[in-house]
């Protein structure tokens, strides 16, 4: 009988199905949330299932919040870059004395930035505004405004700045524990100051470490084309949500090549609300000298295990000095957080609250300990871990 019933609509009133059809195609916008910390109103994307919608849409949300950032310094401060000798660089930035080797260097004093809060607060690099002594910014809608930097955090590479201006846009935040490698992706930012532009790619790569651009690196890698001058800038997921803070290329020709970096917005998102509140990011600190254990390694050095992270160092009169760990000492855990890695004991360890008693597992010898370690504040860029 039901049969009968559609193939009747269907062949007397077909538009009546396609209607019906209609009120059930899938929504593209995600549910928001608003989040106030510390004086600053940030919207944050609700976890759902992707939605699938044009890319010029994202880019359309995104766009109105993002900013050019021009940072006034002296000629002295300005860095040098492995763009110099490219025409297209020279024209707009003058010529700069080119490195002996390629790295993978972003562009300085011209920048880009995110407005995240309607206060009036962006996110930027630190390299943008390091040594400006006046940062100005210009809006997607033209307005310009002179910003002041509230703080920077070299670690991390990150610099929030105050625009006082009505009616700012902002960008969303985005959920970066959905963000998962072949996601289509946009770059959004200012390359070589040529005006707002928008490139598209995917997320290359999740949690890239140990390319020496911070001391703090989680970076998503991104093919969606980043130049210099793109650095700040967004990098937003299909829906428009912020994901990521542009922050650097690895260029042989001071173009795009492919392989760029974020910063990824949870961690972006920390470093802001400390810089706010507190006017510096705390972190903790033990005072050890960590290295990566190979499986080589460890047979070479006789040691009981080869996963964990061996401690070559420790620092007279430090916290893991006072509490009893030992050069050759094998660390697994963490305040119960596995530990495979250099850089995964650098973030949890910068993770933990100063003056509070973590424990520590370890191996020493063929002997499994557990000692309690009491967390000191991290100095800006101390010569231990």
């Amino acid at each position: 009988m039901a049969v009968a019933v559609v193939f009747v609509v269907g062949t007397f009133k077909p538009l009546w199905l396609q209607q019906g059809a209609r009120v059930w195609a899938p929504v593209a916008v995600a549910p928001l949330s608003q989040v106030q910390a510390s004086g600053v109103t940030v919207q944050v994307a609700a976890a759902s299932p992707a939605a699938s919608q044009p890319l010029s849409e994202a880019a359309r949300r995104a766009v109105p919040a993002i900013v050019s950032v021009n940072a006034s310094k002296k000629t002295s401060e300005r860095a040098t870059t492995p763009h110099a000798q490219d025409p297209v660089f020279r024209f707009f930035f003058g010529p700069r004395q080119r490195p002996t080797q390629p790295q993978p260097e972003p562009s300085m004093g011209m920048g880009s930035g995110v407005i995240v809060s309607p206060e009036g607060y962006l996110l930027t690099n630190n390299h943008v505004v390091n040594g400006a002594e006046s940062v100005t910014v210009q809006l997607a809608d033209g307005r310009e405004a002179n910003a002041i930097i509230v703080g920077t955090d070299p670690e991390t590479d990150l610099a929030v700045l105050k625009i006082d201006l009505p009616n700012l846009p902002t960008v969303t935040l985005g959920d970066i524990g959905q963000l998962q490698v072949g996601d289509a992706v946009l770059a959004i930012g200012n390359p070589f100051n040529v005006g707002q532009t928008v490139t598209s790619g995917i997320v290359s790569a999740l949690g890239r470490t140990g390319l020496g651009l911070s001391t703090f690196e989680n970076f998503i890698q991104t093919d969606a084309a980043i130049n210099p001058g793109n650095s700040g800038g967004a990098l937003v997921d299909i829906q428009g949500n912020l994901v990521g803070i542009n922050t650097a290329i690895y260029s042989r020709s001071g173009g795009s090549m492919g392989i760029g970096f974020a910063i990824p917005i949870d961690l972006a998102r920390d470093v802001m609300t400390s810089l706010i509140r507190d006017g510096q990011v705390t972190r903790g600190w033990i005072g050890v000298q960590p290295r990566d254990l190979s499986e080589d390694m460890a047979r070479a050095l006789k040691l009981s295990v080869s996963d964990g992270v061996l401690i070559t160092g420790v620092l007279q009169d430090g916290p893991a000095h006072e509490a009893g760990l030992k050069p050759g000492d094998v660390v697994r855990q963490i305040a119960g957080q596995p530990i495979h890695n250099t850089t995964q004991l650098l973030n949890v360890v910068a993770s933990l609250k100063p003056q509070s008693t973590v424990a520590i597992s370890l191996m020493r010898g063929e002997k499994a300990l557990e000692i309690p370690v009491q967390v000191a504040q991290r100095k800006p860029n101390p010569e231990r871990d």
